[in-house]
C-alpha cells in the first residue's frame, strides 16, 4: 500500500511554483487564519481580508497577494511541509497547526447528476431502492433500453425532450433523468456554512449505511456577484441505501458530521489558470483499504460533463438566489464505482480506516481518511465561533 500524502511535492499543483493557492490555517491559542502558499511557506492573509469568503470579492486578488508577498508585507506563519505532516487528524498534534477547508463563510452547495455516467448510477440506486445487490441486474436492463443515447445530449435542448417523451413510453423515466437531461440542474445544499473539513481531516459516512462511496469532484469558488474566483478538489461523500430508498433523504445521504471534504487549497483564477483549465481537468481517486490489500482507482473528466461549469454557477446564483458571502459548488462526478469488495453482484462500499486520495495536476490532492460519522470530530466551531473569535482578535 502507498503512504499517506503528506508532503507539499504530492499534495500541490504540478506547476505550484506559477500557482495562486489560498487556504485556512488553524493556528492553536489564535485560530483560523487565511494564508498564501508561497517558496514552501505560509502567509498570513489576515491583513487583507479576515475571512477567505471576503478576500474572494476582492477583485484582481491572485495579483494582489502576489504584490504583497514581493513587498513582503504578508508574514510568513508557518512551513508548508511541518503543516502538512499535521494535517492527518488519527494522529495529529493539537498543540501545532494544521489545515483547515479552504473556504468558510461561503454556502456549501453541490450539482448533481451532472455526467451520464453518474446519471445512469442514480436511476439504479432509485430502481432498486438502495438494495446494491440488485444494481447488477437493473444495470444491465438499462443498458439495453438506454444503450448509448443518453451520450452527447444537451440538457434542456429539443433533442433531450424527444429523449424524454421515448423514456415516459417505456417507463424508463425518473426523477433524475429530469435533471440529467431537461432544462435545470440539479443544485443542492451539500453541507452547512463552516462545516466542511480539510486536507488530512477525517470524513464521515452514517453507521446506518451499508452501500455508500466517494464522489471526487471539482469544487469552483465563486463570489457575491457570482463571479468564478478559483477551484478546489473536494469529496461529495454519498449514501447510495439512503438517496436510493428515498430522494427526500437527501438531507441523511449527503449532509452528514464530517461528510464533505474541500482542499488542500483554492487556486485562483489569474494568467495561468482558468476556467478553460478547469473545463480540461481529469479527478483522479484512489481508495485504499485499512490493512486488507484493497485498491480501487478511478477518474473523472470534466471534458465529459454535460453541463458547462458556467452554466452550473448561473444556475446556482443568480437573480433567484443570492449568497452575500459567495458560495463553494462541486461540480459533479461520473465517477461512481462499481467494484465489488465483500462479494460478487455487491459492488463497492466504504470500509471504516479507508484512505481516499483525490488528485488533479493542476490542483494538487485531498487526503482523508473515513470513519463513522458519529466518530468522526464533531463539528462545533460554527458562525458564532468565528465571529467571537475574530472580534477577540481586532479583526472585525
Amino acid at each position: 500500500m502507498t503512504s499517506r500524502i503528506l508532503g507539499s511535492t504530492d499534495c500541490l499543483p504540478r506547476d505550484h511554483e506559477h500557482a495562486s493557492l489560498v487556504g485556512r490555517l488553524w493556528q492553536p491559542e489564535v485560530g483560523p487564519t487565511p494564508v498564501a502558499v508561497h517558496q514552501g511557506g505560509l502567509h498570513d492573509l489576515s491583513r487583507i481580508a479576515p475571512t477567505t469568503s471576503q478576500l474572494f470579492e476582492r477583485p484582481q486578488l491572485a495579483t494582489e497577494i502576489q504584490g504583497a508577498l514581493a513587498a513582503g508585507s504578508l508574514p510568513r506563519i508557518a512551513e508548508l511541509d511541518a503543516v502538512l505532516a499535521n494535517c492527518d487528524e488519527s494522529g495529529r498534534d493539537t498543540g501545532r497547526p494544521w489545515l483547515l477547508a479552504p473556504c468558510d463563510l461561503q454556502a456549501i452547495k453541490a450539482s448533481g447528476v451532472t455526467f451520464v455516467a453518474s446519471l445512469l448510477e442514480r436511476v439504479i440506486e432509485e430502481q432498486s431502492r438502495g438494495d446494491s445487490t440488485k444494481a447488477e441486474g437493473i444495470r444491465a436492463a438499462l443498458g439495453g433500453v438506454l444503450g448509448d443515447n443518453l451520450a452527447g445530449i444537451v440538457p434542456g435542448s429539443a433533442q433531450a425532450a424527444k429523449v424524454k417523451e421515448v423514456l415516459i413510453a417505456q417507463g424508463a423515466w425518473s426523477q433524475y433523468l429530469e435533471v440529467g437531461i431537461g432544462p435545470d440542474a440539479e443544485i443542492f445544499t451539500k453541507a452547512p456554512v463552516l462545516s466542511a473539513v480539510g486536507f488530512g481531516a477525517d470524513i464521515g459516512i452514517h453507521s446506518g449505511s451499508v452501500w455508500n462511496n466517494p464522489e471526487p469532484e471539482v469544487v469552483l469558488a465563486v463570489d457575491s456577484q457570482g463571479r468564478t474566483v478559483g477551484a478546489a478538489l473536494g469529496n461529495d461523500v454519498n449514501l447510495r441505501d439512503f438517496e436510493g430508498r428515498s430522494a427526500l433523504l437527501l438531507g441523511k445521504a449527503k449532509d452528514n458530521n464530517a461528510s464533505c471534504a474541500i482542499g488542500p487549497f483554492v487556486r485562483l483564477f489569474d494568467a495561468h489558470f482558468g476556467i478553460d483549465e478547469v473545463r480540461r481537468i481529469t479527478v483522479g481517486l484512489r481508495v485504499e483499504g485499512p490493512g486488507d490489500g484493497f485498491v480501487l482507482e478511478g477518474a473523472s473528466s470534466l471534458a465529459q460533463i454535460s453541463r458547462d461549469p458556467l452554466d452550473l454557477v448561473s444556475q446556482a446564483i443568480g437573480p433567484h438566489h443570492a449568497y452575500p458571502d459567495g458560495l463553494m459548488l462541486f461540480l459533479g462526478t461520473m465517477f461512481a464505482p462499481t467494484q465489488d469488495r465483500h462479494g460478487p453482484g455487491q459492488g463497492f462500499t466504504h470500509v471504516v480506516g479507508d484512505r481516499v486520495r483525490i488528485s488533479a495536476p493542476e490542483l494538487g490532492a485531498l487526503d482523508n481518511r473515513v470513519l463513522h460519522s458519529d466518530q468522526a470530530a464533531r463539528w462545533s466551531f460554527g458562525i458564532g465561533a468565528l465571529m467571537r473569535n475574530l472580534a477577540g482578535r481586532g479583526l472585525l
